[in-house]
This record gives C-alpha cells, sequence and structure tokens, in this order.
C-alpha cells in the first residue's frame, strides 16, 4: 500500500498555476501585472487615495525556458504602503488575504494572484520580488526580497534593508524578474489590459513603459474615489449544504439561531420562526453549532431553503458612473460617438449585481467587416482570455443588433469599428476557474446584462438612422447638382430657346427638384432636434430604464431568445 502524502496549499498551486493564469509564457506576464495593479488599486481605494501608478514592462534578456525572454515588470504606486512585518504573508503566502470570503467589491479576494507570481519568478529565475514600502509612520522605506516557502506555505523575507526613496512619503514598488514573453495588443495584450484599466477607473493616471515604446501618461479624468460599500453577507440561497456546513465552521461555539443571523443577510427572529414552521426541529436552535451532526445541518439547510427570504441588500456595489464612463472613454482616442448606461443595482440568483455599458466608436480604429472589440470587466477588472464561455459574451451574442443598425452573424459578436465594454460588479461574483477570467452564465443574470446592451443599442440606432438620413441628403444634392445643369442645357438645344428662356427653366428645374431636397433637409433638421434632444438628456444623466424597441427597429421574438438559449446551453 503507497503512503499518502499531505501537500501544502503553496504546493498544490506551484504545480498548478495554470490554474491561476500561468499557463503560457504571455499569460504569466499578463497576470503578473494585473495582480500587482489590482492590489495597489485596492489599497490607494480603500485608504480614500487617488491613485498614481508607473508601469514599466521591459525584456532584459534570455529566459530560462525554451522560446522565452527574460522579462522585468515593475508596478509603483502611491498607496499607504505594506508594514514590514507584512511583507512575508502579502507576497510570500497563498489564501492569506484580508478580503477573503469578506462579501465586498474589490478587485482581489482570495490572496492568490501575488502568491502566484512571487512562485512564477522564483521558479523561472530563482529570486521572488523584489519589494520597497513605506508607511507614513516609517522614517526610512523597506527595501526586501520575498520569496515562497513551497513547502510550508510561508513567505520568506532575504536582504532586508532601510533605504532612502525618492522622497516619498508612503507606497509600495515591486519588482518580478521572470520568463515570459511580451504581447502589445489582442485580447491577452499589455495595452489592452491598461487601456480597459484606464476605461473602468477614471480616477487612476497611469504612467507606462511597456517593450521599446516611450513613456505614456494618462491622467485622471475624475478627482472622486469610488467609495467602497460596506462588505456584505451572503445570502444562503446562495448556498450548498457542504458549503453551508463549511461556513458555520468559521463561527466557532455559538449557537445555531445566532448563526444563522450573524453568518447570512435576511435572516431575522420571524424567519426563524419561518424555519420552524418549514420542518426544523425548534431545539436546533439553540444547540452550538460545533455539536451539530450532519443530519442536523441537513434539517436546518433544507427548512433554510424552503423559506421564502427577502432579496439581499443592493447598497453593497457599487458603480462607476454614467457621466464619468463619458469623460474616461474619451481617454482611449478620438471618438465620434458613444452611448453609455448604468443600470440601476438588482439582484440576480440572489446576490446584489449592478451592469455598465459602454459603446463607442472610435476614429481609425477597427474594419466595418471585423467583429467589435469586446472589453469584459468583474469588478472593474479586465477580463481577457476565455470569451466565449463567459455570460457577457452570451449577452451580447444574443440580442438582435441588425435591429440596431450592425450587421451580425448568426449566433456572433456584431460587425463595426465599435468597442463593446460591459462592466458587472457585484460582491459575489461566480468565476468558472480560479484565474478569475470568464463569469459564470446563469439564465437571470444574461438577461440582465441584454437589458443594459439594448439600452445602449438604442441610443446607437437613433445615431445611425441620423446618418443614413444626412448620407441620403447629399445624395439627392450632388444628383441635383450633377444632372440638372445637363437637362437644361439639352433642352434649350432641342426648342432652340434663348438665355431668358434657359435661365427662366434652370430656376424652375431647381425649384420642381428642390421641393424633394427641401423635404429631405427637413427630415434632417428633425433627426438633428431629437439626436440633441438625446444628447443633453444623456448629460443631464437622468437615467432611464429598458424602452421597448421602436417599432421600425423591430425586437428579435421571444421564439429567437429561446432558440439562441438553446444553442448556447
Amino acid at each position: 500500500m503507497s503512503k499518502i502524502t499531505k501537500s501544502s496549499t503553496a504546493e498544490y498551486f506551484a504545480k498548478n498555476l495554470q490554474q491561476v493564469g500561468f499557463s503560457s509564457p504571455l499569460k504569466a506576464v499578463l497576470t503578473t501585472l494585473k495582480e500587482a495593479v489590482d492590489n495597489s488599486l485596492d489599497a490607494c481605494e480603500q485608504n480614500e487615495i487617488l491613485p498614481e501608478l508607473e508601469i514599466e514592462v521591459s525584456k532584459v534578456g534570455n529566459g530560462s525556458t525554451k522560446n522565452t525572454d527574460l522579462i522585468k515588470i515593475i508596478v509603483e504606486d502611491n498607496g499607504p504602503g505594506i508594514e514590514a512585518d507584512d511583507l512575508a504573508k502579502v507576497f510570500g503566502e497563498y489564501l492569506a488575504s484580508s478580503k477573503f470570503g469578506r462579501g465586498q467589491c474589490s478587485r482581489g479576494q482570495q490572496g492568490i494572484g501575488i502568491s502566484a507570481a512571487t512562485t512564477w519568478a522564483q521558479m523561472t529565475n530563482a529570486k521572488g520580488v523584489q519589494v520597497i514600502s513605506k508607511t507614513k509612520n516609517m522614517r526610512k522605506a523597506i527595501s526586501a526580497q520575498v520569496d515562497v516557502d513551497i513547502k510550508t506555505n510561508t513567505g520568506i523575507v532575504r536582504n532586508k534593508e532601510m533605504i532612502d526613496w525618492k522622497n516619498k512619503t508612503n507606497g509600495v514598488r515591486v519588482e518580478f524578474l521572470m520568463d515570459g514573453r511580451i504581447q502589445l495588443n489582442g485580447d491577452g495584450g499589455l495595452l489592452t489590459y491598461i487601456e480597459g484599466t484606464v476605461l473602468l477607473n477614471p480616477h487612476v493616471t497611469i504612467n507606462y513603459k511597456l517593450a521599446d515604446g516611450d513613456w505614456v501618461k494618462t491622467d485622471r479624468v475624475s478627482t472622486l474615489s469610488p467609495e467602497i460599500p460596506e462588505a456584505t453577507l451572503p445570502h444562503p440561497h446562495t448556498f450548498k449544504l457542504g458549503e453551508f456546513i463549511t461556513h458555520s465552521h468559521l463561527y466557532g461555539k455559538i449557537t445555531a439561531a445566532k448563526f444563522l443571523k450573524t453568518g447570512f443577510s435576511r435572516i431575522s427572529d420571524q424567519s426563524l420562526k419561518d424555519f420552524v414552521k418549514a420542518g426544523m426541529p425548534k431545539a436546533l436552535l439553540d444547540k452550538p453549532i460545533t455539536s451539530l451532526s450532519e443530519e442536523d445541518f441537513k434539517k436546518i439547510f433544507q427548512a433554510v431553503q424552503a423559506t421564502q427570504l427577502m432579496a439581499p441588500s443592493t447598497k453593497s456595489v457599487l458603480t462607476v458612473g454614467e457621466e464619468a464612463l463619458s469623460k474616461s472613454i474619451n481617454r482611449l482616442g478620438q471618438v465620434d460617438f458613444f452611448s453609455v448606461v448604468t443600470r440601476k443595482p438588482t439582484i440576480c440568483d440572489f446576490k446584489p449585481v449592478v451592469v455598465e455599458v459602454a459603446l463607442a466608436r472610435f476614429i481609425n480604429r477597427g474594419e466595418s467587416d471585423q467583429p467589435v472589440q469586446l472589453l469584459r470587466f468583474a469588478n472593474r477588472v479586465p477580463l481577457q482570455f476565455d470569451k466565449s464561455g463567459c455570460a457577457i459574451t452570451w449577452a451580447i451574442e444574443s440580442v438582435n443588433w441588425k435591429s440596431y443598425g450592425l450587421a451580425q452573424p448568426k449566433d456572433s459578436l456584431p460587425l463595426g469599428p465599435y468597442v463593446f465594454a460591459v462592466s458587472v460588479v457585484s460582491p459575489f461574483i461566480k468565476f468558472k476557474n480560479a484565474s478569475k477570467e470568464t463569469i459564470d452564465a446563469s439564465d437571470e443574470l444574461v438577461e440582465e446584462i441584454r437589458r443594459a446592451l439594448m439600452q445602449a443599442g438604442q441610443k446607437l440606432s437613433r445615431h445611425i438612422k441620423h446618418e443614413m438620413k444626412e448620407a441620403d441628403l447629399e445624395r439627392k444634392l450632388a444628383h441635383i447638382e450633377q444632372f440638372g445643369p445637363i437637362l437644361v442645357e439639352k433642352l434649350v438645344l432641342i426648342s432652340g430657346a434663348n438665355q431668358s428662356r434657359r435661365k427662366k427653366a434652370e430656376d424652375g428645374l431647381k425649384k420642381i427638384l428642390g421641393r424633394d431636397s427641401e423635404a429631405a433637409m427637413s427630415d434632417l433638421e428633425e433627426a438633428q432636434t431629437k439626436l440633441e434632444a438625446v444628447k443633453k438628456k444623456q448629460a443631464k444623466l437622468t437615467g432611464e430604464d429598458v424602452e421597448e424597441a421602436p417599432a421600425d427597429v423591430p425586437e428579435e421574438s421571444a421564439e429567437e431568445k429561446t432558440k439562441t438559449k438553446k444553442n448556447k446551453k
């Protein structure tokens, strides 16, 4: 019989780094940059600091493995800094996080990402991460190398020293040296990630240099740091029995009644009475949860699931806002049209959710026969891989974009030189994997995203109609200008008319042909007036609910929706 061995968390992830975004040299560089930036932004926002980030990613040599380069990644922030005693936990210990299971709309959740980056650097370059940190209470900054002890899942601090650091009062600088490859554009590109981060974080200033490019600075367009809502408790109807039992282990020797009221949202004294009515023995409420058997837990769980409870509060979600998004779009390039929609917070699958959508057409970006560029976000973090299985992609493909004036192959993204940015924010986003690249697609979430997209699509439709009217008028005027004089000249030759008669004919022909032109001009002016009204309404950001698609822009039928969902499944 073989001997059963036990592995640490670090040992498991060290052997399975592909599960957390390190499946290739390209993804390793992007994931490391993403995790470092996420940590900086979260730290700044939680301390109400307007973030200023400096990012540098460069090739400095050949990698230790085949077809890789030695890549240096530096991220420096102006955040609160990290205490010296916490460096080992933050960068060298898996599942060491103050945000794990808190139910808050933060980017980082599990405390895995930055430790995985340290592990990758250590495995490919024999060194973990070089950190400089300074808090306002520290006279000098601390500089140290942090490695991961794979066997014990603990961080090891090496070469620690106190240094003077740029006269900075506070902040953190991390430097990774690792095997990798640099990709700038495309779904997995570093530039795509930075542009997405800039779009959904209008309060951020980023100064960056990628590969052999020059330094580029993107200034903030908002001086309001997002107000991070208080953490919220999970709703009991989102749990499975095993999760329910595991959740109870966090609360120690308290009664079942107190566990239910303090461990979940929306459970009151009246709810406890309803559980008893649903078949739960009343005596279980007074028993310590440490003494409950699996059968006892099952009875409690079944009663909870059988009882109707209030939906969770939607106060735990945050939004970027239509005004800030509108300003942020213009940081990415010249735009000749954009439509921004922020939905009201709602409940999907017993979880508070808010969806925001921005559709924009950039000048000199994209082709009319190519799919739109899709930017997906979860808690304001760009998602750049596994696009096809994501709830956001499903929602976009299920909308009939032909109704809004865009070409669209069957069950695919629409075509055109547009950027579609869709953001989902929730304290309990359900991802399909540990690398957090794909949002699990439930029917309720897909439908909520669809509604936001349709709302933005209606604004797009009005703009496209206006452009078509304008083009039609231009064609009519061009025909009048081109063929009018020729027709008059030929008639004069046939009839032998004099110049006075010719002048009257020209004026008369212009008058006759001008009738159609004037009608078209009237239609254009009417369309222009409506468009201006829409723009003013959007500028005031009054917010509107989903309206029905216009009569001349039919929405897809219920039968088509059902067919689309079946094809997806």
